[in-house]
């Protein structure tokens, strides 16, 4: 991977502006090139199959399919593409659908641009990337065979689930 060589990355968030903030991060790095940006899984997962990128960079939460289905897909399609998530959700239910669904790594919003930029490409390399919140939850549950503070618990909640749980805490 060097500048004549760029690892080529796409984005899939649904914010526009966060896909561009994104974009000029990775690609100020010089040996990054975005190939494809999309607003939603399924979108994501239709040009993973067109643009063939080294590293798919997906939130969780996306209108129509989320990122926890299109990392699934893209991975039974395409083994060899490696998946970084890129979101503000850390609670288990998410982190754990995640790695299960084959995500080669999970970093936080909160990153700093450097460490975002190392996750790519630490990913492209074949490692993995754990923002260090993420790495506690899954040492947990190695450990102990539950998640971090996790009573004792059944099947992980559905993406419906998850939502009118979300809706409930803010009151509603």
């Amino acid at each position: 991977m060097t500048a004549s060589n760029p690892l080529r990355v796409l984005l899939a968030d649904d914010h526009a502006v966060v896909r561009k903030g994104i974009r000029e991060v990775l690609e100020e790095d010089g040996e990054i090139v975005v190939v494809a940006e999309a607003s939603n899984g399924a979108d994501a997962v239709r040009l993973v199959d067109e643009h063939r990128p080294a590293v798919a960079v997906l939130d969780v939460q996306m209108p129509g399919t989320n990122g926890i289905e299109a990392t699934r897909r893209i991975k039974t399609a395409h083994p060899e593409i490696r998946v970084l998530i890129l979101t503000a959700y850390e609670e288990d239910p998410y982190v754990f659908a995640l790695l299960r669904a084959g995500a080669d790594g999970y970093v936080l919003k909160n990153t700093d641009s450097d460490e975002l930029v190392r996750a790519v490409k630490a990913v492209a390399g074949g490692g993995k990337a754990l923002a260090p919140e993420v790495a506690a939850k899954v040492v947990a549950q190695m450990t102990t065979g539950k998640p971090a503070g996790a009573a004792e618990q059944g099947e992980p909640l559905s993406e419906r689930e998850l939502d009118v749980l979300r809706l409930a805490a803010h009151g509603l």
